[in-house]
């Protein structure tokens, strides 16, 4: 590509010049699963089913406005159907989230594409002052969430970004649990007034199991109903897993609530309160470190209002030493279906008698406030 992209007039100047020419990514070739595991059938590639639905929202917007870093593939799909409005920064984060900014401040609806590790950790400083700081709206697409990127080592694992975009104030963030979520998932980010996060895999994972209702921004979906304990998940994989883990418990006779806490923020609070009140404990389960991610945002609720057990299941240890898939490093690192189910177990066996269980319907007892004169 070359010349000067012209972008259509909605209140703001021309763009300068991309800054560099896309790349094509080497799609490595896919590792085997375990012969021992059943894999459902893979659903839709995450990034496709973005694209589409990216696709379809410049179609009808003209103020959307492609900026990719290097990413590979939006210059074949968006930059193809609106060469215009499709702008290659280049390997170069900060840069991309101050473009974004500008864009933003003159009136475009800039999507920014870069993978989570990379908006996060080394252009973080940027998307809290340029974006978060001044409610722009800049929508932060972030692939390879997690350890999707596994096979890249561990520059490209994104194990730390929910707990960064969970402090930012303000900042709409979205997990997908499966990528038939994707394309509403999109367009209802579309039409926040302020900046949104959405963070997707890699590849395609297996489509979760059972009916998935309608996708809700800020509304936790109920995939299975249950009053033994609750399994909390947010994430393709870890979603996956708490399914798995629900179907054998639900064999054993025991009742399992599954909730896709699919927004972290703004949270569904009463959702997850009712899915979590009067069971035996939660179980939470995500592909993040446990510091920061969906079991912080999990027990800052629940524990709160609930006497309720809660377990955490997340990324622990130093993964990437080796080189493996993404399932299986997650296995190896304490979030899998195993887990899940050895959680559940423990928790439901350290449940009470009926009379004290019930006990656990009525909110913990906030302490009394006082006025400061009477300190």
């Amino acid at each position: 590509m070359t010349g000067t992209p012209i972008i259509p007039d909605v209140g703001s100047p021309q763009v300068s010049d991309r800054l560099s020419e896309p790349r094509t990514v080497a799609t490595p070739p896919a590792t085997d699963l375990s012969a021992a595991q059943h894999v459902p059938e893979l659903g839709p590639d995450p990034r496709a089913a973005y694209r589409e639905a990216l696709l379809e929202l410049a179609a009808a917007d003209p103020r959307v406005i492609c900026l990719d870093s290097d990413t590979g593939g939006l210059e074949n799909t968006f930059g193809e159907q609106f060469p215009d409005r499709y702008i290659n920064v280049g390997i170069a984060e900060a840069n991309l989230m101050t473009v974004a900014a500008g864009l933003a401040r003159r009136g475009f609806l800039p999507y920014v594409h870069t993978m989570a590790t990379f908006a996060t950790m080394r252009a973080g400083e940027f998307l809290k002052l340029d974006i978060v700081g001044n409610r722009l709206p800049v929508r932060v697409i972030a692939t390879h969430g997690g350890v999707s990127a596994a096979h890249f080592g561990t520059s490209h694992f994104a194990l730390e970004d929910l707990a960064v975009t969970r402090a930012l104030f303000d900042l709409a963030i979205v997990v997908p649990g499966d990528a038939h979520q994707i394309g509403s998932a999109t367009r209802q980010l579309h039409d926040l007034p302020g900046p949104g996060y959405l963070r997707l895999g890699r590849s395609a994972t297996p489509t979760p199991p059972g009916p998935t209702p309608d996708f809700v921004l800020g509304q936790a979906r109920m995939l299975r109903e249950g009053a033994d304990v609750t399994l909390v998940a947010a994430g393709p994989l870890p979603l996956l897993f708490a399914l798995e883990a629900a179907d054998d418990l639900a064999a054993e006779g025991i009742g399992v609530q599954v909730v896709d806490l699919h927004t972290l923020h703004p949270l569904d609070r009463d959702g997850l309160l009712a899915a979590c009140r009067g069971r035996a404990g939660v179980v939470t389960v995500e592909e993040h470190r446990p510091q920061g991610g969906l079991g912080d945002a999990v027990a800052e609720v629940v524990s709160a209002e609930l006497a309720v057990p809660l377990r955490r299941l997340a990324v622990r240890g130093r993964p990437g030493a080796r080189v493996h898939e993404q399932r299986t490093v997650l296995q190896a690192h304490g979030v899998s279906t195993e887990a899940v189910l050895d959680a559940a177990r423990e928790l439901l066996a350290r449940r009470p008698d009926d009379r004290t269980h019930e006990s656990n319907d009525r909110p913990i007892q906030q302490p009394a406030q006082h006025s400061a004169a009477a300190l």
